[in-house]
């Protein structure tokens, strides 16, 4: 549970700052933002894999840049179901999802598999 709410922390992250860069979308509130993140989780977690299933053939042809499109359909849908969270269209949608994907993947080297903040030290003995 911690490691999903670390995880949902860094979503909102990504997702306050696709509202700052990406023109088309608006977050209105704190309220919205904690609920966009923890909603594109769930999402995530349970329609994403079953379309990346069923458009497993185009997203080959594609060499994987269907996942973009799959990245900003949930966006999309979040939007959908959050009136604090305005997505005004496709393609600021997909903006969206890849600064929430470039985001989680920087900080996901901060970010221990277990879900853990992790800090990395390296100690040089002797010379």
């Amino acid at each position: 549970m911690r490691g999903f709410l670390i995880r949902a922390a860094v979503v909102a992250l990504g997702l306050w700052l696709a509202s700052q860069i990406v023109p088309g979308v608006e977050i209105r509130s704190t309220g919205s933002l904690i609920a966009a993140a923890l909603l594109l989780g769930v999402v995530n977690a349970f329609v994403r894999p079953i379309l990346v299933i069923l458009t497993l053939p185009i997203t080959l042809l594609t060499l994987g840049l269907f996942l973009l499109v799959i990245n900003g359909l949930m966006v999309e849908l979040v939007s959908h179901f959050l009136s604090g969270f305005v997505v005004d269209g496709f393609w600021p949608a997909v903006r969206c999802a890849i600064v929430v994907s470039v985001t989680s993947w920087l900080m996901s080297g901060f970010i221990g598999a277990q879900g853990r903040i992790e800090v990395v030290t390296v100690r040089r003995y002797g010379r």
